[in-house]
């Protein structure tokens, strides 16, 4: 069963969507949120796979909903608003719905919804974001839903932290401790006060100055651990 979270501070929105969400024996809608801050509090709290989420509400935007969770479930947008919106999240959403929800286009968006992409994103025992993990982030006019797996690099620019995956470098607005803290460490590394790099991009580690190492990842980036990572790296992958 797909647990389903409905965000839209219109009740015979809700309604409706509920009622067109009956005919699909694979979801089971656990929950209904009047307004962004209601839906960021009952997302931690029930962890959702799935949430249907409108964009222009009062409090809290669907934009700000999304900037505020630590992990973010699969998003279905549910919206009266077309381009500024949809053009934003087009490639990123598992799909987007222009209201009135017409019961085909739903099915359609249902359809989109795969066995890996409703996975467990907490690591239960360390309480701690697996590479599975999926974050939402929103820099200037873009935005992008990415799984862990795929960000190479975390690198610390003053207050912000730019975020390297694929072609794209979107900075957000944290502290690279506050990430650390939320990475799990056999998969991502704090190799300097500036930098943490995901173990699994790593291409080559040659020996650097003054006992320190410097790791080449596929990308091509090439990050210096400082000497004192360099004996927790070198115990981390048995080196």
């Amino acid at each position: 069963m797909i647990k389903t979270l409905l965000v839209d501070d219109e009740r015979l929105a809700r309604q409706e969507l509920a009622q067109l969400l009956s005919r699909f024996s694979n979801l089971e809608i656990i929950g209904e949120a009047t307004n962004g801050h209601e839906a960021v509090q009952l997302i931690e709290e029930l962890q959702p796979d799935l949430v249907f989420l409108d964009i222009e509400m009062p409090g809290l935007t669907g934009f700000q909903v999304l900037e505020q969770l630590s992990v973010v479930p699969q998003i279905i947008f549910a919206t009266a608003y077309d381009e500024f919106a949809i053009k934003a999240f087009e490639a990123n959403a598992i799909d987007y719905i222009l209201k009135p929800i017409n019961a085909d286009r739903l099915e359609q968006a249902i359809n989109k919804i795969t066995d890996e992409q409703i996975s467990r994103v907490v690591h239960a025992t360390e309480n701690k974001l697996n590479k599975d993990a999926q974050i939402f982030i929103k820099d200037g006019e873009k935005c992008f839903f990415v799984k862990l797996k795929d960000v190479r690099l975390f690198e610390s620019e003053g207050n912000y932290v730019r975020l390297y995956f694929g072609s794209e470098k979107p900075m957000i607005l944290k502290s690279l401790n506050n990430l650390e803290e939320k990475l799990n460490e056999k998969q991502f590394f704090r190799v300097s006060r500036k930098h943490i790099i995901n173990l699994d991009f790593i291409e080559k580690v040659d020996n650097w100055f003054n006992g320190g190492l410097r790791v080449t990842l596929q990308s091509g980036e090439q990050i210096e651990i400082s000497r004192r990572q360099s004996s927790r790296f070198k115990e981390l992958l048995s080196l």
